[in-house]
């Protein structure tokens, strides 16, 4: 989806006059942004601009700085590349020991009944490798990594070498 796609869409619920002036910006402006780039008629957005900053600069940091002023938080997804096949019980052990690692963590962090700053970051690191994780568990489990060979083999495009 390409961002005045999506600014598009917001403002189907929300009233681009009013956001105009909570934005301090003319109601026209909020309309440029909801058109394309490309023909001439639209103008940069806001979106387009976190784009661009993320790419030129670290985008991770901003992404996560994003997703922590939306109540939320950022995971990297894993890079996905040519590999050999997994076998789908040693990567379903991979994911069950990674959590396993993580609530070895935390219970290590809470036996004092207290839990510093260090402590939390180790959970936090913990909980996004495994989320990471599980991600490249998924979309092996999608790109079919996970199907027997002799099946993966009689798919279209498969070569049994898949994506992790």
């Amino acid at each position: 989806m390409q961002s005045h796609e999506l600014i598009r869409e917001l403002l189907q619920h929300a009233n681009a006059k009013q956001l105009a002036a909570e934005m301090g910006l003319s109601p026209s402006l909020i309309y440029k942004w909801a058109e394309s780039n490309e023909g001439g008629s639209g103008a940069p957005n806001p979106l387009d601009r976190v784009e661009q900053l993320a790419r030129l600069t670290d985008g991770a940091r901003v992404a996560q700085w994003v997703c922590a002023s939306a109540g939320g938080f950022f995971v990297k997804s894993p890079q996905i590349g040519k590999t050999n096949p997994h076998v789908l019980a040693a990567a379903s052990h991979e994911i069950v020991q990674e959590f396993a690692d993580m609530l070895s963590t935390i219970a290590a962090a809470a036996a004092d009944d207290d839990i510093t700053a260090a402590e939390a970051r180790k959970i936090r690191e913990r909980w996004q490798r495994l989320q990471s994780e599980t991600e490249e568990f998924v979309r092996c489990c999608e790109s079919g990594n996970f199907l027997p060979a002799a099946e993966r083999r009689q798919q279209p495009g498969k070569t049994g070498h898949a994506a992790k």
